[in-house]
């Protein structure tokens, strides 16, 4: 059997479009992987952020309930004597060697 032979005009044809399917293909897996790269960033970021996001929210909890509290003059009277130890007059404030303020 005698094999054909391939024009060369048609294999630089064959050997043009081979080149340029493969180029067009890495093309497209390239874009896809940084896409996919790109979401896997994202995801993690969300992660970070959802628990950035619900410790705010705690702490805004807390501060509105310490501004609710701070409204309430015998809260704020108590507050400033234990946290700054203003005392009343004739009262004495000892202080014990465990606390902290």
């Amino acid at each position: 059997m005698k094999k054909k032979r391939v024009p060369s005009k048609a294999k630089r044809r064959l050997c043009f479009l081979s080149c340029f399917l493969v180029l067009v293909i890495g093309l497209f897996v390239g874009t896809i992987f940084q896409d996919w790269v790109q979401i896997v960033e994202n995801k993690t970021l969300l992660a970070d952020l959802s628990g950035k996001y619900d410790d705010l929210l705690d702490e805004e909890e807390s501060l509105t309930s310490e501004v609710t509290k701070l409204h309430d003059i015998d809260y704020v009277a108590r507050y400033a004597r234990e946290k700054y130890m203003y005392s009343l007059p004739n009262e004495i404030i000892i202080k014990l060697p465990g606390e902290t303020n």
